[in-house]
């Protein structure tokens, strides 16, 4: 079997959904998904292309390290072209299971578990009040859902205090939060907790937006709460910072999502910065480097939850290598008020059941892309397959 054509289309979702489409001429596809690459990653992928016309797909590591090296000096450590090889990867890895009739996680070496645990990404407003906030989690809850994420960090909001009215506007280049801002980052956590009740975890991100002493500040004053995690606190270049916060913080902390590979992951884990590691796997280098990743971090009894924007076909990918990870934890699901969840793939139901995926015995990912569907919320200005 060899690869005679590799393709793309892209739609819109969390941002640009890049598809990417390996043909071979033995009539097995593999479709894989990547995010956050944009514009660049098709152009890259289109460029790699001709490259792997005539190779064996079934030799995923290697091709996918060899471009990785040969383009080194592209940018072979991280962004773009590692997102573009990404969405190769997983498309190979589909194809792959189709041709030898077998799930992606046998391929990987078997599962730990047989249902990956989901929790919900909510749209929580930093003005909200606890009605609102409890409308909000309420919705998360009756889907069947027993964990959730909110976002703390405060871009602008109006709050009252007496017969004052105080608007912060957050400075987007400074990282030093104020007392007002400090006290409702607190003052969220605490409406969510109360809200969810107990017996559901609650996670909370602050996306990188806070300096060390911020965020220190906000990590022990969330201390009584039990959080599932405390999620990219400061930004993700200094690591030495990061493992200061966690040396105050009495809740996990997690990041990992803006680093690609395992290298770009190393520091962190071997500095034990962090207590859960979250890469991206449809965004940082795809199944294999996940699993990798996920095997470094369980040396220093790290967690391994994956953030995860992607649609169900990437979802589920994703919840291969989470299958076969003994140190998983939970998995992102950031589409609760999105279109064409469920619409999009063939089988037309929702793969997350009561707050899990139950993986099935379906070979490759186990869902395909509906693509009548799909080309309805085609990114302009792209080519579709074959375009």
């Amino acid at each position: 079997m060899k690869i005679t054509a590799i393709k793309t289309a892209a739609t819109r979702g969390h941002g640009m959904h890049l598809w990417v489409k390996v043909e071979t001429d033995a009539g097995v596809t593999g479709l894989g998904e990547c995010v956050h690459g944009g514009m660049q990653a098709i152009a890259i992928i289109e460029f790699l292309a001709p490259k792997l016309v005539g190779r064996d797909p079934f030799a995923i590591d290697a091709i996918f390290e060899e471009m990785r090296r040969s383009h080194v000096f592209d940018g072979g450590a991280g962004g773009a072209l590692i997102t573009a090889l990404t969405g190769i990867e997983l498309a190979l890895w589909d194809l792959k299971g189709k041709a030898l009739n077998t799930p992606v996680y046998e391929l990987m070496g078997g599962k730990f578990r047989d249902k990956i645990w989901v929790y919900a990404d909510c749209e929580i407003d930093p003005g909200m009040d606890f009605d609102q906030i409890k409308q909000v989690v309420d919705e998360v809850l009756e889907r069947g859902f027993t964990a959730l994420k909110v976002d703390i960090d405060i871009g602008a909001y109006s709050t009252r205090r007496g017969n004052q009215t105080f608007t912060v506007v957050k400075d987007r280049f400074n990282y030093h939060a104020g007392q007002i801002e400090h006290d409702r980052m607190v003052e969220l956590v605490d409406m969510v907790t109360r809200a969810a009740g107990k017996g559901v975890a609650v996670a909370v991100d602050i996306h990188t937006r806070l300096d060390t002493p911020s965020a220190i500040r906000v990590a022990q004053d969330l201390a009584p709460y039990h959080l599932l995690w405390i999620e990219e606190p400061v930004p993700p270049e200094n690591i030495d910072a990061m493992r200061e916060v966690k040396r105050h913080s009495k809740n996990p902390i997690c990041a990992g999502e803006n680093l690609y590979l395992r290298h770009g992951l190393r520091e962190l884990i071997e500095k034990q910065a962090v207590d859960i590691i979250m890469p991206d796997l449809p965004k940082c280098g795809g199944l294999s480097e996940g699993r990798k990743s996920a095997n470094m971090a369980e040396l220093y009894y790290m967690g391994f939850a994956p953030h995860n924007v992607s649609s169900p076909i990437g979802t589920l990918a994703s919840a291969h290598v989470c299958a076969t990870a003994p140190n998983f934890v939970v998995l992102e699901f950031h589409w609760l008020h999105r279109d064409y969840w469920t619409t999009i793939i063939k089988e037309k139901t929702d793969i997350i059941k009561d707050g899990y995926i139950e993986l099935s015995d379906r070979p490759g990912i186990g869902v395909e892309l509906d693509e009548e569907v799909a080309r309805q919320y085609q990114w302009p200005g792209t080519k579709w397959f074959a375009d």
